[in-house]
């Protein structure tokens, strides 16, 4: 058995300083620390998603929306 070093890229492990054959079999082993700090990076590193509510002009134009008259 070997250990190699990898990365997590877009959620597949990735092998560095390796090339493995197709259909090998692995076992990936990750400590807490380690763990820990991917998660905050992650969290760190996120970037800020910004959320927009439109809201009508006036109510009665949305209730004439909704119930499928117009006008």
């Amino acid at each position: 058995m070997r250990a190699y070093k990898g990365v997590v890229e877009n959620g597949v492990v990735v092998v560095i300083g390796a090339r493995l054959p197709e259909g090998t079999v692995v076992t990936v082993t990750v400590g807490e620390t380690e763990l820990l700090r991917a998660r905050i990076t992650n969290v760190i590193k996120r970037s800020r998603r910004v959320r927009v509510r439109l809201k009508p002009a006036s109510p009665g134009l949305a209730l004439n929306r909704e119930s499928g008259h117009e006008g």
